[in-house]
């Protein structure tokens, strides 16, 4: 590849009648050499090519203008000085340790960042770096631990409809038919099926349906090493728990005598209005998997927190024993550094209470909107999902939003919006706006 052809897009920065024929040119590389993940082979996803961000606002190459409810990472929102210059100042002091050799600073300031968020004795946490990985550690953590101590287990209990990453292990605990693999299987598991439709799930009167289906489930066979929820249902159809059943979840554990592990990779550090999904309950998981908002999006990393007597269990051998588990750029310096600059940001700005009041002006707002399409909306701080009816209905409104200058995701026939936490009250009121202006086209 030339440099020359290495092209960004600004408004003014080529002339109007080069605009077009540059775009195309960057369309077309794309098309002839990248594999989009998640994507059908008929699909064109260099049609939307984006060029530069600005808080929760991005451009196109076309000079289209969008406010960005589809990114799940960037909570700080683009070009934020302060991640920016986090980041460049420890690329250039020291860019790389790996952590089996030795140690930085920035990795225990955000270790002890991270425990001091969490109830209870102070934990331990490894970092990998995405949530995927995350998740391929929690599991082998929690199936070390119970061999450590003697009574060894291989069974897991989860959602069908959960979704903790696509690696293999991660991709095995789910039953979403996406997520379906050649590799079956490393290790059993245990589905449970939401009991209600959808739009009656976050209902009081669902909870002691959810309790019995994880109580059947538990008790289904051998003690299971871990029972694994999320505390919102992301790729599953954006689904909004009731109230009271994390702390059911963990009585049910606790009873058991197994473990908890809670992946808060998309609802952790304030996108559901508190800074972990789980403090709405004050439930405390013996491990805890977090990732998308730590850096920001600026860098890749992903978080496994664990409780004192699950690190404490790894001693056993001294040639064997610890932790055999994790990469080469485990615990890398710029991403730590990113991801305190990141927490720094939440703390100043209030971001978690921001997300938890915008969350509820954008709900509110929604509701009021009438569409044939629409079916149900719901949503938990700045997390807003628009269940619609066929993923037909899904795809023909997220192109409308689109064409309005909003983006949002879409999960099968689920719309959901998930700005930025650095979103304001201009912000938000414009994103009504505009889709008032995409339902209003039919």
């Amino acid at each position: 590849m030339n440099s020359d052809d290495v092209i960004t897009l600004r408004p003014g920065d080529i002339a109007a009648d080069d605009t077009g024929s540059a775009a195309e040119r960057m369309r077309e590389r794309d098309r002839r050499h990248v594999w989009h993940t998640w994507t059908p082979l008929g699909v064109d996803r260099s049609e939307l090519m984006l060029s530069h961000g600005d808080g929760y606002r991005v451009w196109d190459v076309d000079g289209r203008q969008y406010i960005d409810a589809s990114g799940l990472n960037a909570v700080c929102g683009y070009g934020h000085p302060d991640l920016l210059q986090a980041m460049n100042r420890q690329l250039s002091r020291l860019h790389h340790v790996d952590i089996s050799v030795a140690s930085h600073e920035p990795v225990g300031l955000l270790a002890e960042r991270i425990a001091s968020y969490l109830p209870g004795p102070a934990g331990k946490t490894l970092f990998v770096n995405s949530g995927s990985e995350a998740f391929d550690a929690a599991l082998l953590i929690a199936a070390a631990y119970w061999s450590y101590v003697g009574r060894p287990r291989d069974r897991v209990v989860t959602f069908t409809r959960g979704y903790h990453g696509s690696t293999v292990a991660a991709r095995t605990l789910s039953g979403l038919p996406p997520t379906d693999h050649w590799l079956r299987d490393p290790f059993p598991v245990t589905h449970v099926d939401l009991p209600v439709e959808t739009p009656e799930v976050r209902r009081p009167e669902s909870l002691p349906l959810l309790r019995a289906a994880f109580e059947a489930a538990i008790g289904a066979g051998e003690p299971p090493l871990a029972v694994v929820v999320e505390p919102f249902l992301n790729v599953g159809g954006a689904v909004v728990l009731p109230d009271g059943f994390l702390s059911a979840v963990k009585e049910l554990c606790d009873a058991a005598d197994t473990l908890l592990i809670v992946d808060e990779v998309f609802t952790g550090y304030g996108r559901t209005g508190r800074m972990f999904a789980c403090d709405r309950e004050g439930v405390h998981p013996q491990i805890l998997v977090s990732s998308k908002a730590l850096g920001s999006g600026y860098v890749t990393i992903g978080a496994v927190t664990v409780q004192p007597h699950i690190h404490d269990a790894f001693g056993g051998d001294p040639v064997i024993g610890g932790l055999r588990y994790g990469h080469t750029t485990s615990g890398h310096p710029a991403a730590c550094a990113v991801a305190l600059a990141t927490l720094d940001v939440i703390e100043r700005e209030g971001l978690v209470e921001r997300a938890e009041r915008l969350g509820g002006v954008l709900l509110e707002g929604l509701s009021r909107f009438d569409h044939d399409d629409v079916v149900y909306v719901r949503g938990l701080g700045l997390a807003l999902a628009m269940e619609t009816s066929s993923m037909e209905a899904a795809t023909r409104l997220r192109e409308r939003f689109a064409r309005n200058g909003l983006l949002v995701r879409q999960q099968a026939q689920v719309l959901m919006a998930v700005p930025p936490l650095i979103l304001d009250d201009e912000g938000a009121a414009e994103m009504l706006q505009r889709v008032r202006g995409a339902l209003a086209e039919g």
